[in-house]
């Protein structure tokens, strides 16, 4: 696994796509609960930028500050039913234009979650834009709740509370009584701030940044959850929104309660492309020497931690995953259908065959044990606590066990390893209603979205799908990559070059254009 989606992992287990087990009906919040517009809001105070080191160790600082970047906090309310009430600061970033003569405006930045921290990424997305990065003003924000924005923590006794229902009902049971407990952490530790998590309050703070830097229009990034996000701005705050990219985007009438489920066909396709890739390196994994043999072989690997836990890794590196803990790693390193990617998920499901097998556990890859250390301790609790609260705080789910119960089985029937992991139940189930309904598109907004066909999290129908409900929107795909995220991550230049001239010209291409993974000749080429 790359650095990158190691990240992405340790945000969350499902890579910025909402999260909750599938559900034949989803529950709604209370009909009262959407205001009929947006509150007023006081004018804000003028940002005093500051250095971006917040001390000796601070190395997100410190890659800030080297890149000439400096950071600053806006003031907004907690609630925006109360703007005069509570506050808490958002944490912002800034790369300046430096051409100022053809300046654009700012260009703020979401790279997903939810839950995920954006204030270190003006440098990436320097680097992507090129020549084009002169012309704007590059703005990291960590959305309220993150990272340095006020960080809400439940203090969990793990990282991240998205696990499989198991191999049994006894499994399915305990999960059942761990998410609940997880959802009554945050009531105790965090409850002043759960019913504020959601995204339409994000896109609220994303608006008084706008006005905070004296710009009329927000030109706009977002990755993954980052385009529900970008898409809830635009519908909230029609006419504010200037060029807008949503890089995998999810479909708004998706996202949130039954997410998961509708990613099986796309996991299972990522799976067998990566068992087969596997399979030609045997004699490097010994996992089988076909991809349907890996499939066996990690099949085999979850039925024997559902008998009995899998000790992996050696001295403070050890641990110890059960049936519930497994799918975590498999279904999180399909993320990605690079060879680094796919080398890390091959060598952590060899450690896990191994202690399947009996073997005697080996020290383990340290990207591994930064995931199993992340996902599987309290060393870092917030990141997969901010992530259930804003999920939770955005839709309801069904609160009866039996209805996860009844699509874990329904799932595991034809995907014995990601059927139970994508139909679970979570804390979200325990949560009180979210104030507001999800966010309804009705206004057309003119954006780029971009999206690989073979995207095992947000998946290529949702971004087909926002495309349909943008009729002013083009849409840029990348044929044949199993991947997510692209601009700036995956260096496929035909992407890369489409999106940067956009930001460049602020005009959209004239058709839809399709790129190719691997081109006949150096270069990718649209169509």
């Amino acid at each position: 696994m790359t650095r990158h989606h190691i990240v992405a992992l340790t945000v969350a287990f499902a890579a910025c796509t909402g999260l909750a087990a599938a559900a034949p009906v989803q529950a709604q919040a209370p009909a009262h609960a959407q205001p009929k517009q947006q509150p007023k809001q006081t004018q804000p105070k003028p940002v005093r930028w500051k250095s971006c080191v917040l001390g000796p160790g601070d190395r997100q600082g410190q890659e800030l500050e080297a890149a000439g970047a400096r950071c600053a906090d806006v003031v907004v309310p907690l609630d925006y039913r109360r703007p005069h009430g509570r506050t808490i600061k958002i944490a912002i970033s800034r790369i300046a234009a430096t051409d100022r003569r053809h300046r654009v405006g700012v260009l703020l930045l979401n790279d997903g979650g939810p839950g995920g921290a954006t204030l270190g990424s003006p440098p990436r997305v320097r680097a992507a834009l090129k020549d084009v990065a002169a012309r704007y003003d590059i703005i990291g924000m960590d959305p309220r709740f993150v990272g340095r924005s006020n960080p809400l923590d439940c203090r969990w006794p793990v990282g991240s509370g998205i696990l499989s229902a198991g191999t049994s009902r006894a499994a399915f049971d305990r999960q059942v009584a761990f998410q609940k407990d997880l959802a009554a952490k945050c009531r105790t530790n965090a409850g002043d701030l759960l019913p504020h998590a959601s995204t339409r309050n994000t896109a609220r703070d994303m608006d008084v940044i706008r006005a905070a830097l004296g710009e009329r229009k927000l030109h706009y990034l977002g990755v993954s959850y980052g385009t529900y996000l970008g898409t809830v701005y635009t519908q909230m705050f029609p006419g504010r929104a200037g060029r807008v990219v949503l890089d995998g985007a999810l479909d708004p009438r998706v996202y949130g309660p039954g997410m998961l489920p509708h990613l099986v066909d796309a996991n299972e396709h990522a799976l067998a492309d990566w068992a087969a890739w596997t399979a030609a390196r045997h004699d490097t994994y010994g996992l089988g020497r076909t991809g349907p043999e890996v499939v066996a072989a990690v099949t085999g690997v979850v039925e024997a931690a559902g008998r009995a836990p899998l000790t992996v890794g050696t001295g403070a590196d050890t641990f110890r995953l059960d049936d519930t803990q497994v799918p975590f790693v498999l279904f999180g390193g399909l993320a990605d259908d690079t060879d680094a990617s796919r080398a890390g998920l091959a060598s952590a499901v060899a450690a896990l065959k191994a202690a399947a097998d009996g073997r005697p556990p080996a020290p383990l890859p340290p990207d591994f044990v930064q995931l199993l250390r992340f996902a599987f301790t309290d060393a870092d609790t917030a990141a997969g606590s901010a992530q259930m609260a804003i999920l939770c705080a955005d839709a309801a789910v069904p609160r009866d066990p039996e209805v996860y119960w009844r699509a874990v089985e329904a799932g595991r029937a034809a995907h014995p390893v990601l059927g139970p992991a994508l139909n679970n139940i979570n804390a979200c189930a325990f949560w009180d209603a979210p104030r507001e309904r999800p966010t309804q598109v009705r206004h057309d907004v003119p954006a780029m979205i971009v999206a690989a066909t073979g995207d095992p999290r947000t998946v290529y129908p949702g971004s087909v799908a926002l495309h349909d409900m943008l009729p002013s929107s083009r849409m840029v795909t990348l044929r044949g990559a199993n991947t997510h995220g692209l601009y700036g991550f995956y260096g496929n230049a035909c992407v890369d070059d489409a999106v940067t001239a956009y930001l460049g010209s602020g005009r959209l291409p004239r058709t839809d254009l399709t790129c190719d993974k691997q081109p006949a000749a150096g270069r990718q080429a649209a169509r």
